[in-house]
């Protein structure tokens, strides 16, 4: 596991501390998390350790029957998140690399969850608008294309049932969210959506400072 903090205002060993005291990482996430950070700087893309433990949490919290992922990247999440399902239950992972979501689907194996996840190869938009509108959704994951979030949020929206969740990734940037001077492409587009999910009254939300941020949309 990589000794350094994706949480915001955490040091290295306030970290430590924080993730020894939730459920830990066991030995398939272990492997997982230290191959991926043998990848290089693109490991930054694997959620933190205290977000997959909060993810199969929230899964099971919710009787989790269908979940679907948007940025599946090396499987960590999608680990978590299946872990939370009810017997019988189902997450879809959508993602477009399939180099990367290689080990994703070793990771799966080895965790005993290829009967519960199906992976979908294909732009995530384009796997979501073929999902019909009566396929109830519980919980969604988004951690994918920064500007294409707003896009996966209303297709995914208008599939969850009431009550059901999405929990969006990275909403505070690093802290870059609050930087006027960032105008980058992904910075922006993470600016609206936030301002999109505070004006939207079709759900009731709350940011958390959990990893790089996580917001959580319930569905009224």
């Amino acid at each position: 596991m990589s000794s350094t903090p994706k949480s915001l205002g955490l040091d290295t060993d306030l970290h430590q501390y924080l993730v020894a005291h939730g459920t830990p990482p066991d030995a398939v996430l272990q492997r997982l998390a230290d191959d991926t950070s043998a990848m290089g700087p693109i490991a930054r893309m694997q959620i933190a350790p205290e977000q997959g433990a909060f993810l199969t949490m929230l899964a099971g919290m919710l009787g989790a029957r269908l979940i679907v992922e948007v940025g599946t990247f090396t499987g960590y999440s999608s680990v978590c998140l299946a872990r939370g399902l009810v017997p019988g239950g189902r997450l879809i992972c959508c993602d477009v690399s399939a180099e990367f979501t290689a080990r994703a689907v070793q990771a799966w194996h080895e965790a005993g969850l290829d009967d519960s996840v199906e992976l979908r190869l294909a732009p995530g938009a384009d796997t979501l608008r073929a999902m019909p509108l009566d396929d109830l959704i519980d919980l969604a994951f988004i951690d994918a294309d920064k500007s294409g979030y707003a896009v996966y949020y209303e297709e995914i929206l208008q599939r969850l049932r009431p009550g059901g969740v999405i929990a969006v990734d990275n909403v505070l940037w690093s802290g870059r969210i609050i930087d006027s001077t960032d105008t980058s492409v992904d910075t922006v587009a993470l600016r609206a959506f936030n301002d999109m999910v505070l004006a939207d009254d079709r759900v009731d939300c709350v940011m958390l400072p959990i990893a790089d941020g996580l917001t959580l949309c319930r569905k009224r």
